[in-house]
């Protein structure tokens, strides 16, 4: 819970792995081929002399990573600079072969951007725009495995290529930066120019947490937790530093400009080294490597070949499928959340003509039982068994209340783990709903007959006592009934019909 003598200030630098084919100055793989997890590729295996830092190797600059930069900047409503140059970031570590990393400092690529987020606090659903102050490329470093006695170097992922999204300080609470992370999240899998695969680090982000006096324009020393790659984790983890550093400055201490790192398994943050100001790391432009130039041509080819942005489809499914604002919005966050979704209408209204009741139900599961395994497991929905199709059916079966909104969830838990027909889950689990009136009618009697001083207080006016039967009459048929018709039997019978 929020202090309320306090203020958060929080911006996020978002690292995107971009989806080219090659890394952005050498012709090595950028991605493992299909099918094969980044992981399995032997140590060192997928580098070259210009992303091992050999001495004369020259880099080449890769055309489609500015095409991307440019496809981002765009959709996040930036503008494209059409002079901007590559900088070499100097500082040693083990990964960093060469000794510095190729990025872009004072002159990048994409500047002046804004997103817009919406999310839930308090009930109530909230709208707000977060400043994107630049985009940058930049060059990947390596891994390092830390031994007890020693460290191993990765460099599989040297030179791959991404693009820094920098925010502007304009979040002030977890939500806030949660919901502008999903956004980022939903544009550049939207946009295609992002595999958007977080367990891989595909998408990480670092955030940048201080706090104030409640009033004061004055931001705190801020602390930079390192590499969160999961939208749950970022909002504990700025929960956390924030709870931390309130206690610190309340006790006497000051809070020190470092780097931080999230611990999922104990819940906190801690110390990874200090932080450096840009100055540290003696910036200057990269020598082996000419000026960008990106002319209007180039801008209007890469706008013409944008596909439909997250913010469009939003406004598509709240215009055209009567969804809310906030259900379309979860909808979009992900362009595989957004595609299974519209698959799984295709299955439902294979004419295109989806009712605005059944993309309501769809959008129900997919923002309720799914999101929650989502974020629970954490995982992307491309890495669970569930299919279009078993929503499909589930939607199917409960519209014709065959089973019920808990039998529904039941069916999307096991379908997510093995994959399994719908119809043999309902059998082997008994999900099929009592919908039987003769069946009904005389459970509800039963109850009624053993409850009549509940039935009196109810015919007293104790409507509140309605639940009670409903409740019972429930667990009398082993919570199988269809409760609204069950419902409707009980109100029936209460009034001596």
């Amino acid at each position: 819970m929020m202090n309320p003598d306090w203020e958060v200030v929080l911006g996020l630098e978002i690292h995107c792995q971009l989806a080219t084919n090659t890394k952005i100055f050498c012709g090595c793989p950028a991605r493992a081929p299909e099918g094969v997890s980044v992981a399995d590729l032997g140590p060192n295996a997928n580098t070259c002399p210009v992303c091992t830092g050999q001495p004369g190797a020259l880099p080449v600059l890769n055309r489609k990573v500015v095409d991307y930069a440019i496809r981002a900047g765009l959709a996040m409503n930036c503008e494209i600079r059409k002079h901007n140059v590559f900088s070499r970031k100097n500082y040693f570590y083990p990964d960093l072969p060469k000794g510095y990393q190729i990025s872009q400092f004072d002159l990048p690529i994409c500047e002046k951007g804004h997103v817009d987020i919406e999310y839930k606090a308090g009930g109530k659903e909230v709208q707000k725009r977060i400043g994107i102050t630049r985009i940058h490329m930049e060059e990947d470093a390596g891994k390092n495995l830390h031994m007890d006695a020693f460290s191993l170097v990765n460099l599989n992922r040297a030179c791959v290529p991404l693009i820094e999204i920098v925010s502007e300080p304009d979040m002030r609470s977890a939500e806030e930066a949660g919901a502008y992370m999903r956004a980022v999240y939903g544009i550049v899998t939207a946009i295609g120019v992002c595999d958007g695969n977080m367990q891989e680090g595909n998408f990480r982000c670092d955030a940048n947490v201080s706090v104030m006096p409640k009033g004061s324009t004055k931001f705190g020393t801020r602390a930079e937790i390192k590499n969160v790659n999961s939208f749950r984790f970022v909002e504990k983890a700025i929960e956390y530093e924030v709870q931390r550093q309130i206690a610190l400055i309340q006790s006497g201490g000051k809070v020190v400009q470092e780097t931080r790192l999230w611990d999922s398994a104990k819940g906190q943050t801690f110390s990874m080294r200090s932080k450096e100001e840009a100055h540290d790391y003696r910036y200057f432009p990269e020598p082996d490597l000419i000026p960008v130039h990106v002319d209007e041509k180039w801008i209007a080819k890469v706008k013409d070949e944008l596909p439909e942005l997250p913010s469009q489809k939003k406004a598509r499914y709240v215009s055209e499928l009567g969804l809310s604002s906030y259900d379309a919005g979860v909808l979009t966050s992900s362009a595989a959340l957004a595609k299974f979704f519209e698959d799984t209408l295709k299955i439902l209204a294979p004419d295109g003509n989806a009712s605005g009741n059944t993309a309501k139900a769809v959008s129900n599961h997919l923002g309720g039982e799914v999101s929650r395994l989502m974020n629970e497991e954490n995982l992307e929905l491309n890495q669970s068994k569930i299919a279009p199709k078993h929503l499909a059916e589930i939607v199917k079966l409960q519209t014709a209340n065959v089973i019920s909104s808990t039998g529904a969830k039941t069916i999307i838990g096991v379908t997510w783990k093995t994959g399994e027909a719908v119809d043999g889950i309902v059998e082997r689990e008994g999900l099929k709903q009592v919908s039987d009136t003769g069946a009904l009618e005389k459970a509800v009697d039963t109850i009624i007959a053993a409850n009549p001083g509940q039935v009196a207080e109810y015919r007293g006016g104790k409507d509140k006592l309605l639940g009670f039967f409903v409740g019972q009459a429930m667990k009398a048929t082993g919570g199988k009934a269809n409760p609204a018709m069950l419902q409707e039997i009980v109100k029936r019978k209460l009034a001596g019909n």
